[in-house]
C-alpha cells in the first residue's frame, strides 16, 4: 500500500495537519510560516523516513539546499524543527546527524503512552466524561465498525481507519479534562513511532490486519463502556493492555516479520 506509506511519511511526527488526521502524531500545527519553510520541512522529513539518509549520517546544509531547492534559511529552520521532533540530533561541533533509536527506546515510549492513556481513561470514568465527547467517541467507533464490515480493507478503508483511530485517542484525552496530562501525552506521542497509529502502517499488507483491528476495536469499545459506567480501574487496565498491540507491531517491524515496510524502520536498532 504505497499510498499509506506516503501518507505516513509526509504527515510525519509532530507536524502538519493532514486532510483528516496524522499517522504519526496527534499534535496540531506548528509548521513554520512560508511556502519555502513548509516545503523544506516536508521534504527533509520525507528524506529521513524513506531511508535516503542512513542513521548517523551528518547533515550537510548546502547539499540540502540543492536537493530541496530552497535557501539556507528555511533549511536551517527545518533542521531545528526536526531536532525538536527527535529525528535529528545536534552534534557537539555544530550541525546535525540523523538520529537512530533502540528498540527499547521505542518500547518504553509506547509503554509510557499506554500508561498515560490508561490514566486518562481512569480520570474520565471517575470524573464523568462530558456527554458530547461520549457521543463523538461512539460515532468514531461506529465508523470503524463500518470499515471492518468488509472482508478486505482497501487503501481508502485503511486511511479512514487511521483517522478514526487517531480521533478516538484524542477524544480519550479530552474526556480526562486535564490540560497537564494532555500536554505530557502530546510530548510522548510526538516522539517518533510513539503515536497510536505509528505501527498500524506496518500492518498494511499483513494477512492478519483485519483480525488485529477487530481486537483493537473491541478494546476501544470496552474502554468507552468502562468510562460510561464509571469503572475507572477497568478503563485504565483496558487502555494499558491496548498499547500491547503496538508493542507486538514494533517487534514484527524490527524483526522483519511485518508484511509491509514501516516508514523509518531503518532508524530502529535491535536491542
Amino acid at each position: 500500500m504505497n499510498s499509506i506509506a506516503n501518507y505516513a511519511i509526509l504527515t510525519g511526527a509532530k507536524g502538519e495537519k493532514a486532510p483528516q488526521n496524522r499517522a504519526f502524531s496527534t499534535n496540531d500545527g506548528e509548521i513554520p510560516h512560508g511556502n519555502a519553510s513548509a516545503k523544506a520541512l516536508l521534504r527533509l522529513r520525507e528524506i529521513i523516513w524513506s531511508g535516503e539518509l542512513a542513521g548517523g549520517t551528518r547533515i550537510a546544509e548546502m547539499s540540502l539546499v540543492e536537493r530541496v531547492g530552497v535557501s539556507r534559511t528555511p533549511i536551517r529552520a527545518a533542521l531545528m524543527r526536526l531536532e525538536q521532533e527527535g529525528l535529528l540530533e545536534a552534534l557537539p561541533n555544530g550541525g546535525y546527524a540523523v538520529r537512530t533509536f533502540s528498540e527499547r527506546d521505542i518500547s518504553e515510549a509506547i509503554e509510557l503512552r499506554g500508561t498515560t492513556e490508561g490514566l486518562c481513561a481512569r480520570l474520565a470514568a471517575e470524573r464523568g466524561a462530558p456527554p458530547v465527547l461520549i457521543r463523538e467517541a461512539r460515532d468514531c467507533l461506529a465508523g470503524i465498525d463500518a470499515i471492518l464490515q468488509s472482508g478486505a480493507l482497501s487503501d481508502d478503508d485503511f486511511e479512514r481507519y487511521v483517522a478514526y483511530n487517531e480521533k478516538f485517542h484524542q477524544l480519550l484525552v479530552e474526556m480526562a479534562g486535564s490540560s497537564v496530562i494532555a500536554q505530557q501525552l502530546e510530548r510522548i506521542t510526538s516522539l517518533p513511532f510513539a503515536s497510536p497509529s505509528s505501527f498500524v502502517v506496518s500492518q498494511a499488507n499483513s494477512p492478519r490486519t483485519r483480525d488485529m483491528f477487530i481486537v483493537a476495536q473491541a478494546q476501544h469499545w470496552q474502554a468507552l463502556q468502562a468510562i460510561e459506567q464509571r469503572e475507572g480501574s477497568r478503563a485504565e487496565a483496558v487502555m494499558r493492555e491496548h498499547s500491547r498491540i503496538a508493542q507486538a507491531n514494533l517487534h514484527e517491524a524490527v524483526s522483519g516479520q511485518s508484511h509491509s515496510a514501516l516508514p523509518g524502520v531503518q532508524l530502529i536498532r535491535r536491542r
